[in-house]
């Protein structure tokens, strides 16, 4: 389990993971099957997904060009939980992430922005422009109505029309698809950060501290198995 490794070397693995299905998809097309498991393996592509080798090549290639090409550091602090347990009100890849300490996490890590506790405190938080979910772009939050509320989970989108999150109780750190139909049937928003909207070259003023208003250990927010 990629959460008991230290996160150096969880970013280590998961580079090698993109190398090696850019590689294997470019110079030996028959080796596509180990590619694919590999990819499922890690979390990179959920197995309902991998059904050709052409899918799995494709999507890896596609997704991995997004990744290796984007500037953001969110996408790259969000790759590097990849495998992280599940924890009900968790804060730290030590002890496992909910789906909204997980994004705080990151956005604090990458770009110093302290985003509140709660999903829904995160979709109205200062500091953060809608977007529309057609001009998403690698580092948005994705925000989805799980519990008959309109903000009630919270994930990274990472290009490709994935996004990454931590799913439920007993689930880890994973990829998923938002043209999956539990997800965009379930999709309500996105959210970018400031400093991640201006223009490239641009220099980013410093984010300002913010104070969460709710309890750093509290959230009630968690999605229904899709």
């Amino acid at each position: 389990m990629l959460g008991s490794v230290p996160t150096s070397v969880r970013t280590a693995l998961i580079a090698l993971a993109w190398a090696a299905a850019a590689s294997v998809a470019q110079a030996a097309p028959d080796n596509t099957d180990l590619v694919g498991k590999l990819l499922v393996d890690k979390g990179l592509i959920e197995s309902r997904v991998a059904r050709t080798s052409t899918t799995v090549v494709d999507s890896a290639a596609t997704l991995g060009r997004q990744v290796r090409d984007t500037t953001s550091d969110l996408v790259v602090s969000a790759m590097a939980f990849l495998g992280v347990p599940y924890k009900r009100g968790g804060n730290t890849a030590d002890t496992g992430f909910d789906c909204s300490g997980f994004t705080r996490e990151v956005y604090e890590n990458s770009i110093g922005l302290l985003l509140p506790r709660k999903v829904d405190q995160q979709a109205k938080a200062s500091g953060l422009a809608p977007v529309k979910r057609s001009e998403l772009k690698p580092g948005d939050l994705v925000f989805f109505n799980t519990l008959k509320r309109t903000f009630s989970h919270v994930g990274i989108y990472v290009g490709d029309d994935k996004f990454i999150h931590a799913p439920k109780p007993g689930g880890e750190v994973r990829v998923e698809s938002l043209g999956v139909r539990y997800w965009s049937k379930r999709f309500t928003g996105a959210r970018r950060a400031e400093q991640v909207s201006a223009t490239p070259g641009a220099e980013a003023a410093p984010a300002a501290p913010q104070t969460s208003t709710a309890p750093a250990a509290v959230t009630a927010d968690e999605p229904l198995s899709p």
